[in-house]
Formats: C-alpha cells, sequence, structure tokens
C-alpha cells in the first residue's frame, strides 16, 4: 500500500519586520502544523537577546551561532511552519539544509513598508554591516531571498495579514488534501 508523502515543513524567510511570526503562528494554526521561531530558539538556547549577541559577539559569531541553530531545525517528522531571522539566507549551509526539509517561503515586503515597520532598530537584533543603511540592507537581503524561496508571497505595501495568510495557506492546504 502507497502512503502519501508526508507534508513538508514550510520556511518563512524575509526583512525583520515582514510578519514571519505573525504569519507563521496564524499558518501554523490553520494547517495543523507546528510553530517554531528561530530567534526565539537562539535566545533560549543562548541566553541572550538577539542585539546583545550581536553586541557582544559581533556579526560573525551570531551568524554561526543562528546557524548552527538553523542546522538543527526542520528534523522533526511533524509538520512544522519555521519563522527565520531576516539573516539567516547569510548561511548557504542553513538554505541547503531547509530547502532539503521543506518549502521555502519568501514574505517579500516593499521598502518603504518595511521602513515602515521597523521604526528604529537597533535594539531588534539585526545583522547589518558598518556604513550599511537600510536600503543597502533591504536590497542585499531581497536578492538572497529571490535566490533560495521555493514560494513568493508578495505582500506589496498591504499590512493585511489576513490576505498573505491565505495567499499562503491556499498553497499548502491544496499539498494535504
Amino acid at each position: 500500500m502507497n502512503h502519501p508523502a508526508a507534508p513538508r515543513h514550510i520556511i518563512l524567510i524575509g526583512m525583520p519586520a515582514c510578519g514571519k511570526s505573525t504569519v507563521g503562528v496564524l499558518a501554523a494554526k490553520t494547517l495543523g502544523y507546528r510553530f517554531i521561531d528561530s530567534d526565539l530558539i537562539i535566545q533560549e538556547r543562548d541566553g541572550r537577546r538577539l542585539h546583545r549577541i550581536i553586541r557582544e559577539e559581533g556579526q560573525e559569531g551570531f551568524l554561526k551561532i543562528e546557524e548552527a541553530v538553523n542546522l538543527s531545525l526542520g528534523n522533526d517528522p511533524h509538520p512544522t511552519v519555521i519563522a527565520t531571522g531576516g539573516s539567516a539566507v547569510y548561511s548557504p549551509a542553513a538554505m541547503a539544509h531547509f530547502k532539503s526539509v521543506g518549502t521555502v517561503v519568501y514574505l517579500r515586503l516593499s521598502f518603504e513598508t518595511v521602513e515602515k515597520r521597523l521604526g528604529n532598530f537597533t535594539h531588534r537584533g539585526v545583522v547589518m554591516s558598518t556604513g550599511y543603511t537600510l536600503r543597502d540592507l533591504y536590497e542585499e537581503r531581497c536578492a538572497l531571498y529571490e535566490k533560495y524561496a521555493d514560494i513568493t508571497v508578495d505582500e506589496g505595501q498591504t499590512d493585511n495579514i489576513g490576505a498573505v495568510l491565505e495567499s499562503l495557506c491556499r498553497h499548502f492546504e491544496r499539498e494535504t488534501e
């Protein structure tokens, strides 16, 4: 007897403040998946908030910690929505791992909306090269998000989480029916 393949994990990537955690929790509830926020796992395992890790370990140190955590996720057989940190795409190894265990979904948001939502992001724990502006970071990361995405959900300039959730869930509900 052939059994259908188990649903794959859903890995959310995108800029900080694009709604990965919010959409992730709601998608997990709607689809009956588990939910993991990689930033929270990093903080829990390390015992420090993200901005403090970046300040004390530097960007390279933080990215090594983030990569180790990301490589440890997605091994659970139960379908899971994983909200990654915005800098997850700086690790080719982590992204290859995510693509091997699930479907990578890029939540694309306009620069203007990212800028509005982020406000003062110094306490948010954003990895950004010295001298970079938010625009520089946006352009650098968007190219990586597009490179790794299996699916892109374009949020444009909307703050309508319901529409984003519906678009995302519509794809995965078809896979699990």
